[in-house]
């Protein structure tokens, strides 16, 4: 079932989009099979109560100016990161009588026995690709985990239901959800610090010798004269001979 918006046709582009943003409209955008896009602005209360109800797989006929309708897939909504205002929105027109490819989210129902017993439950998949009419595109897809029980229990593709009409394009066998036994945490010893090995064994290496150990003598106290070159006497013996 089709939701209706409606849309008016805009001439304001640019950064004076802003203007529009602050009368409570989107700037938005209308592309798809060759035609022309259509610049379009959008009440951001209607849009808001219509993006809730029919995500990015279901058909919206948007109505331009209460006139024409045009069948359309909400392909990207943009939003500021800090306040969630609306930014701009693509919607990407379709024909009805063309099949089209696209990605529906999976919704899990029910609870996993297995994580009362302390068994961790894990989503592996949670959009599938399909391709359908778009007047056969589902909402979204149910599952159950009500069956996940034990360690290694596993739901997979085949396990679906698929509405008539609707062709999957992933592998039966591709893994929706599992359940299995918490992995342990191993704990590392901490390896021993650059230096540190072979740190025993080697104290008094390098330290300061003992007081007298390996000090030169003061002046006066027995210390070697300097002999000049060529073995001439140093200054003080020739002084003591001037005497």
């Amino acid at each position: 079932m089709a939701i209706e918006l409606n849309i008016q046709t805009r001439t304001v582009l640019g950064k004076k989009v802003k203007t529009l943003r602050k009368e409570g409209l989107i700037p938005a955008e209308i592309y798809g099979h060759g035609e022309k896009n259509k610049h379009i602005s959008i009440s951001e209360k209607e849009f808001d109560k219509v993006y809730k109800e029919a995500g990015e797989h279901t058909i919206i006929q948007v109505s331009i100016g209460g006139k024409e309708k045009v069948p359309t897939l909400i392909a990207e909504v943009q939003k500021n990161p800090v306040t969630g205002k609306y930014l701009s929105v693509d919607l990407h027109q379709i024909r009805m009588d063309e099949k089209i490819q696209t990605h529906i989210p999976i919704e899990f129902t029910g609870e996993a026995p297995g994580i009362k017993l302390g068994l961790i439950l894990v989503k592996v998949t949670e959009e599938l690709e399909i391709e359908a009419l778009p007047a056969d595109l589902p909402h979204k897809i149910e599952i159950s985990l009500e069956s996940l029980e034990e360690a290694g229990d596993t739901l997979h593709v085949s396990n679906l239901e698929i509405p008539k009409n609707v062709k999957v394009l992933v592998q039966p066998e591709t893994v929706v959800a599992t359940i299995s036994e918490p992995k342990e945490e191993e704990i590392e010893e901490p390896e021993p610090a650059e230096g540190e090995e072979g740190a025993e064994g080697t104290e008094g290496e390098g330290e300061a010798p003992a007081e007298g150990e390996g000090e030169t003598p003061a002046e006066g106290e027995g210390a070697t004269p300097v002999e000049d070159k060529g073995g001439q006497p140093a200054k003080a013996e020739k002084q003591e001979e001037k005497k």
